[in-house]
């Protein structure tokens, strides 16, 4: 009972962040928690046309694909592969054995396999690989998975998605933080053509929301932006809320309990 009458009173003290009275203050409505957003930033990384990516850019925390996968070396953002290793876990219990054919690529790499899918098609880009600087593989998130009969063949197109693999997929990536980043009816948001094989991670808060909600990346960039752009304009501050959120009391920061057993709390530094 003491550690939540502390908390209530912490809680309460959130109020002030924004300079307004209780009353005043704007209601956080949106379905994820502002914290879980704020987290989650670092893995919401939209790259397209409109969104270049910087020909430097590239992930610091790439580490080596261990899932399985075809033969050379792969790489992905760390939260991202320990995510793909429970998804692939969960597949092969359900029966569906997945592989990786694609992971990290540099913007150099990106350039080179565009350009030469311009060669092959006479110039046009027909919105099978992603402009430089435009890949979601770019970001050390989005990655390609295949059945093993899909990684024997030359080229990937959306007859893949009658496969019970794919299948799988679409219906539990999101469980594992991840989409189908370029969905079957969002050609026209996206871009790029239906790939049911693509997976991007963006965490399983997100995940499970666009996934719900039948969104795009590009959708729920744009809805997520809104809604923090419109919770400022009602007279809140999400950076403030945010850091607010993350500097409540820590009910076992004294290491001491009371007399019914809960974590004394206390409001200030040593």
């Amino acid at each position: 009972m003491r550690r939540l009458f502390f908390l209530l009173i912490a809680l309460a003290l959130l109020c002030p962040v924004f300079g307004q009275a209780e009353d005043d203050a704007p209601i956080w409505d949106y379905p994820i928690d502002p914290l879980t957003l704020r987290n989650a930033e670092g893995y919401l990384t939209l790259a397209n046309r409109d969104h270049l990516l910087d020909k430097s850019y590239a992930p610091e925390d790439l580490v080596t694909v261990t899932a399985r996968h075809i033969s050379g070396k792969f790489q992905l953002r760390k939260a991202a592969h320990d995510a793909l290793l429970l998804m692939f876990d969960a597949a092969k219990e359900d029966g569906c054995t997945l592989y990786v054919k694609s992971a990290y690529r540099s913007y150099q790499t990106q350039y080179t396999m565009y350009n030469n899918r311009l060669n092959k098609n006479h110039g046009k880009d027909d919105g099978w690989v992603s402009y430089p600087g435009a890949s979601d593989h770019q970001t050390g998130l989005g990655l390609d998975v295949l059945n093993y009969a899909w990684t024997q063949k030359d080229g990937m197109n959306s007859d893949f998605a009658r496969d019970k693999e794919a299948q799988w997929m679409a219906a539990h990536c999101h469980e594992y933080g991840f989409v189908i980043r370029y969905q079957e009816d969002k050609q026209e948001i996206t871009g790029i053509n239906f790939e049911p094989w693509h997976l991007r991670y963006v965490g399983t808060a997100c995940a499970k929301y666009m996934f719900e909600n039948n969104l795009s990346l590009e959708e729920f960039t744009e809805e997520r932006l809104a809604y923090i752009a419109d919770f400022n304009a009602r007279g809140g501050d999400f950076d403030a809320y945010c850091k607010a959120l993350t500097t409540l009391p820590d009910p076992t920061a004294t290491g001491q309990v009371d007399g019914d057993g809960d974590a004394e709390i206390s409001f200030f530094q040593p």
